[in-house]
């Protein structure tokens, strides 16, 4: 008899609960709302940070439509600079909701200038010059083709950007700093096809010709802060140049694509007759990485982790990660990892440590 009127009265408390959340659900969801706000809004998570290098993975997708990831992007804090490699669609959205400070970005590098590495660019450019009330437009960094790439998102965001500083006023939206400028990156032609491009305050940033034929020149980075190092691969199949610039880095990011899960898409289109898809999923294969060429090249390079991302294809579950990886684990001793937007990897100076955490 205890236990029937403890479960009544349990029950009476769930109900009563339950009935209180829906008369006082608006106030509950605008404080809920109001601490959000108060948390996020204005959040520079670099202040946050200590001291070293720092990898905000604001997109780790390709161009296959994928609701978890968007399009390639990577911002880094090394120290006191910020810079981010490539503008993915959907990218710069994630670094504001990252707290990755938009406003004090210094450039913007671009590995090469596929559709996916570059859509977000307008969007990005934006955000820059707003949130920073910039002066001077945006530095952007590329290979050859980038003025033209940036003249064109000039062009497009030029009527938007009238809008912008009638309505909020030039202490704002400053018409100098509107849109971007263009630098051309040199392809390296020298020994290991790597070249030093930046070096101050510690920080050492190295561009890396690599192999994304037909797309030509394409791009890897290597980035170095006081002790510490990351690579990211741009686009590329498995490059000797390089893993030899990436030599004994602390963390290389490679992009990878799984031949047998495309298989699967390439099959299914074909069936369902769609030929031009089934071609694409076919031709793509030869100018990727598979998750075991990266495997290869972090093994070779004596990197410490591998995180693999512009995944290919897109996976719907986390489950998916394990059969994505496939072989690679076989032959990289280190951790593996499938990158998820809004991962940082942090990197302290003075100490061999790699933290993760995720900021949704």
């Amino acid at each position: 008899m205890k236990k029937r009127y403890l479960a009544l009265g349990v029950a009476a408390l769930i109900a009563v609960g339950a009935s209180g959340y829906f008369v006082f659900q608006r106030q509950i969801g605008e404080a809920m709302f109001r601490q959000a706000v108060a948390e996020n809004v204005g959040r520079d998570r670099s202040a946050e940070l200590p001291d070293g290098l720092h990898v905000f993975m604001c997109g780790s997708g390709s161009p296959m439509p994928d609701p978890a990831r968007a399009g390639p992007c990577v911002g880094v804090i090394a120290g006191s600079h910020a810079m981010v490699f490539d503008t993915g669609s959907g990218g710069a959205r994630r670094l504001s909701r990252m707290g990755f400070p938009v406003g004090k970005l210094e450039k913007v590098y671009l590995t090469h200038l596929h559709s996916d590495h570059i859509d977000g660019l307008g969007e990005l450019m934006l955000q820059a010059w707003v949130g920073g009330a910039r002066s001077t437009p945006l530095p952007i960094a590329g290979p050859e083709g980038v003025g033209e790439v940036v003249s064109g998102f000039n062009a497009a965001y030029r009527i938007d950007s009238t809008y912008r500083t009638a309505h909020h006023g030039a202490a704002i939206a400053n018409p100098a700093g509107f849109g971007g400028v263009a630098e051309v990156v040199a392809t390296p032609d020298g020994p290991g096809h790597a070249q030093v491009i930046f070096d101050n305050d510690g920080v050492r940033l190295t561009v890396i010709a690599v192999n994304h034929k037909p797309v030509a020149p394409a791009f890897g980075y290597r980035i170095d802060y006081k002790d510490r190092s990351i690579v990211l691969s741009g686009d590329t199949v498995y490059s000797p140049d390089l893993v030899a610039a990436a030599a004994g880095v602390d963390v290389l990011f490679h992009e990878a694509l799984n031949p047998a899960l495309l298989a699967d898409i390439k099959n299914a289109a074909a069936d369902k007759g769609q030929p031009n898809i089934a071609k694409v999923m076919g031709d793509i294969v030869d100018y990727h990485a598979s998750p075991e060429d990266a495997a290869h090249a972090a093994t070779n390079a004596k990197a410490k982790q591998l995180i693999l991302y512009h995944i290919v294809p897109p996976l719907p579950s986390a489950m998916l990660d394990t059969a994505f990886i496939g072989d690679a684990t076989k032959v990289f001793s280190g951790p593996i990892k499938v990158a998820e937007d809004g991962l940082l990897v942090s990197l302290p100076a003075g100490s061999t440590a790699i933290n993760q955490q995720m900021i949704r």
